[in-house]
């Protein structure tokens, strides 16, 4: 399909596209200074958080990879108004679920660090999911193909 027949997309569409590949650009550089510093990346890491990242079993870190690295490829598809956007931005949500559902359900984290730690994951998700939703939208209207 040529520029010339493709179907406009609005202002905000852009502009949110734009906020999501910083977002996802974001997470690989978090993901990055995780995989090569572990806890030490973190500000103010306790020894607690110490053994925990110690203790990540490796398939954990590549879904950490993956979730962060198909956000970032996600919105640069939404961006580039690529079809592929949708698939990724699936993949990665997905994969932050089973990162963030792991942590919680198979690690004492809630407990010792209290109920806050779920804030910023649960951020995550909901941008994760309305990232994937945009992508359904831009999709159903002809702004992706």
């Amino acid at each position: 399909m040529t520029n010339e027949n493709r179907t406009r997309v609005p202002w905000w569409f852009r502009l949110l596209a734009i906020a999501l590949v910083l977002w996802g650009a974001m997470g690989v550089w978090a993901c990055i200074g995780q995989l090569t510093h572990g806890a030490d990346a973190m500000p103010m890491a306790s020894d607690y958080d110490r053994a925990l990242f110690a203790g990540l079993p490796l398939w954990y870190l590549a879904d950490y990879a993956i979730g962060t690295a198909t956000m970032l490829a996600g919105a640069l598809a939404l961006l580039a108004r690529s079809r592929h956007a949708v698939a990724l931005l699936t993949v990665s949500l997905v994969a932050v679920m089973i990162q963030f559902g792991w942590m919680f359900a198979m690690t004492d984290i809630i407990a010792v660090k209290g109920p806050y730690v779920l804030y910023f994951p649960l951020l995550i998700l909901g941008v994760g999911a309305l990232a994937l939703q945009l992508g359904h939208v831009a999709r159903r209207r002809g702004w992706i193909v």
